[in-house]
C-alpha cells in the first residue's frame, strides 16, 4: 500500500509541475480530493490566501511547497479512511488502451464553453455551474465490452475532474446505467451524435446532477481538436 500511495503522490506532483498552469492542477487535484482551501493550509500550517496565491497562479510553486501539498492531500484523505486513495489506485492501475485522448485546459473551463466548442446541445432541465480542468475521449462501447466488473468504474475515477467524451454512442443508455453505481462520477459527459438520446439515460444524469452534451461534430478527431483549442 505505502508503495501505491507514493506512486499516486509522484503521479499528482508531476501532473501539477508539467501543467502550463500548476495552479490551476493543484486546485483540481484539491478539489478532487474534496480538500478545502483552509483544512490543507491548516494542515500546512500556511494560511489559506497563500493557497489561494499558488492556485491563482500569483505563485509558482517550488519542490518542497509541492511536496507538502501532496503530502497533505493525501494524508488528510488517510484520516477520512484513504476514500479517494484507494479509487486513484485502482484508476491508475489499469491498462489505458481505452482512453483516445486526454489533456488539462488552461484554465477551469465551464459548460458553455465545452458545448460551444464541440458544436454541443444540452438536454438537461437545468445547468449547474460546473468547471473541469481537462478531458477524457474514450470508446463508450469499447470501454464498456472490454472492461471487466469494476474496471470501468475504475476507468472512470481516472477522469477525476474532466469532461468525459463518449464516442460510438447509441442511444446514451449504457454508460449512464454504468455510472449509476460508480462511487466517483463526473460532472460533465458528452455523447457524440447517438442515433437518439434515450430518456433513461438523460434521468439518469439528472439525478447524479450530470450535465449531459450532445456533439453533433461529424467527425470524433473534431473532438480532440476543439478541446485542445479552448
Amino acid at each position: 500500500m505505502d508503495y501505491l500511495i507514493e506512486t499516486l503522490a509522484k503521479r499528482i506532483a508531476g501532473d501539477i509541475s508539467w501543467s502550463e498552469s500548476p495552479g490551476t492542477s493543484m486546485r483540481k487535484w484539491r478539489e478532487a480530493f474534496n480538500i478545502s482551501q483552509g483544512e490543507l493550509a491548516r494542515y500546512m500550517g500556511i494560511s489559506q490566501s497563500v493557497i489561494a496565491d499558488y492556485e491563482r497562479g500569483r505563485r509558482k510553486p517550488g519542490i518542497d511547497f509541492l511536496r507538502k501539498f501532496v503530502k497533505g492531500l493525501i494524508d488528510i484523505d488517510a484520516e477520512r479512511g484513504y476514500r479517494v486513495i484507494n479509487e486513484l489506485i485502482k484508476g491508475y492501475a489499469l491498462m489505458l488502451p481505452f482512453i483516445d485522448d486526454t489533456g488539462d485546459f488552461q484554465s477551469p473551463v465551464g459548460v458553455d464553453d465545452i458545448a460551444t466548442a464541440l458544436d454541443g446541445i444540452i438536454p438537461n432541465s437545468f445547468i449547474p455551474e460546473t468547471k473541469v480542468y481537462g478531458w477524457v475521449i474514450t470508446d463508450s462501447i469499447r470501454a464498456i465490452m472490454s472492461l471487466k466488473g469494476l474496471e470501468f468504474y475504475q476507468l472512470l475515477n481516472f477522469m477525476l475532474g474532466r469532461v468525459v467524451v463518449f464516442t460510438n454512442v447509441s442511444s446514451g443508455r449504457s454508460p449512464l446505467i454504468a455510472l449509476k453505481i460508480a462511487p466517483i462520477k463526473p460532472s460533465i459527459i458528452v455523447l457524440h451524435r447517438p442515433v437518439k438520446l434515450d430518456p433513461l439515460a438523460l434521468l439518469l444524469a439528472e439525478k447524479d446532477g450530470i450535465t449531459l452534451i450532445i456533439s453533433i461534430l461529424k467527425d470524433p478527431k473534431e473532438i480532440r481538436e476543439r478541446l485542445r483549442s479552448i
